[in-house]
């Protein structure tokens, strides 16, 4: 089965900071937009950041424990194949991206190894990019 892309919209209370973060840091081009939302296109979704009041989620941080890591909750992302993945993790990293959790290879080893990181666009929404080179292993137990 074809996957079909996701429609996202989240909420952002710098819209300035936001789009730059969006189009420049991760180079996701930009669609339509307003005075209080812009859309990008995120790795073939489509991702809208609103303009809107500051978030509980934004302001304090929430984990939970993966693979002796905090994984902040809530979270989004997408699943890259391993060569996009690497290549965004490296772009990352040369602009001295502060991660929340750094690239790194999680459940190595074993089922449903993967690459993933994890950090905080300017607003406080948190993001989580994996990989897999073994795409049958995306829900294996």
């Amino acid at each position: 089965m074809a996957l079909s892309p996701f429609h996202l919209a989240i909420p952002v209370y710098d819209l300035a900071a936001a789009r730059h973060f969006y189009g420049e840091v991760f180079g996701c081009a930009e669609g339509r937009s307003s005075d209080h939302w812009v859309d990008f296109d995120f790795f073939g979704h489509q991702l809208v950041i609103h303009e809107a009041p500051k978030m509980p989620h934004q302001e304090s941080a929430i984990s939970n424990p993966v693979d002796g890591h905090d994984v902040p909750v809530p979270h989004f992302g997408v699943i890259l194949d391993w060569s996009t993945w690497e290549a965004l993790a490296k772009r990352l990293q040369a602009r001295e991206t502060a991660f929340v959790i750094e690239p790194y290879i999680r459940f190595k080893g074993q089922v449903g190894e993967q690459a993933t990181m994890f950090l905080l666009d300017p607003c406080g929404n948190a993001l989580e990019f994996k990989a897999f080179k073994d795409m049958s292993q995306l829900f294996a137990k």
